[in-house]
């Protein structure tokens, strides 16, 4: 019997999120902590979202999760905001307050520096750091990387101009390199290099070389299951230490469920559980 007599309405918003394993990871976590919990997926647009999230608050919804091509538009929409999810510019967790106000959040970064220091066993205190990529998923990752004090983090992309522009709205919170592309693989050695690039769908790989990794170094994509699958091969072949970004998803998805219910699920059995099904799904 669950615990919580209420029912908890959730929900994903995004497009698409057919193949979402958001809705399985939540049921998880509900029946974990014995909460009645409804999180259905559904899909939306920039220009449908503020309508779905005032048809979720009618429905006596408490909260929801918000994915690709929305993140920006849930930033804009929310009446008060984190201090991670104002620096990102970007939201994937929402939570209705006073009837009918959104605190927005952004999860994501906490999600990977738990994945790293919990799951794995590393520690970002003191690292450094390479950082491939400048667009939403690496914005929503640097704040919580930056205030881990890492010796140093190092950031590159394909625009220069672009990773120049998020390294300057993060200066705040801490110093950012921007380097080229070609001139990464010389600004190294690194301890872990985060690939936030979204390379990995369409089966290319970021770019790095084999200089750019310290010994014992490790490579951590964000993208997981067939995403993850050149990457990973890459590594593994040049002896690299290589990690999918599935313990991220999750514990990014167990902060939302906790800013929501207070409730914080266990993780591992979680990630376990998902470890056999990644690979045909997604974010």
């Amino acid at each position: 019997m669950a615990r919580g007599t209420a029912l908890i309405r959730l929900a994903l918003f995004g497009h698409p999120v057919s193949r979402s394993l958001s809705p399985r990871i939540h049921q998880l976590f509900a029946g974990q902590t014995g909460l009645a919990v409804e999180y259905t997926a559904r899909e939306s647009t920039p220009d449908t979202l503020s309508d779905q999230l005032a048809a979720l608050a009618g429905e006596g919804g408490r909260g929801c999760n918000i994915t690709v091509p929305l993140k920006n538009s849930a930033c804009a929409l929310a009446h008060r905001l984190s201090a991670r999810a104002r620096q990102s510019g970007a939201v994937n967790t929402l939570r209705l307050e006073n009837g009918d106000e959104w605190f927005g959040d952004n999860t994501d970064g906490i999600g990977l520096v738990r994945d790293i220091t919990r799951n794995l066993g590393k520690t970002l205190s003191g690292q450094r750091i390479a950082l491939i990529g400048a667009g939403g998923a690496a914005a929503g990752i640097l704040f919580d990387i930056l205030i881990s004090r890492p010796a140093r983090v190092v950031m590159s992309n394909r625009t220069l101009d672009k990773a120049i522009h998020l390294a300057q709205r993060f200066a705040n919170i801490g110093p950012v390199e921007v380097f080229s592309e070609g001139q990464l693989s010389k600004s190294g050695p690194f301890d872990l290099v985060l690939n936030a690039t979204s390379m990995g769908h369409q089966g290319g790989l970021p770019a790095m070389t084999e200089t750019m990794f310290a010994p014992g170094a490790v490579c951590y994509d964000l993208n997981y299951g067939t995403a993850h699958e050149v990457l990973d091969r890459w590594c593994v072949s040049r002896g690299i230490v290589s990690h999918g970004g599935l313990g991220m998803l999750v514990e990014q998805a167990a902060e939302s469920f906790q800013l929501w219910t207070g409730h914080a699920p266990e993780t591992a059995s979680v990630i376990d559980s998902l470890s056999t099904t990644a690979s045909t799904a997604r974010n």
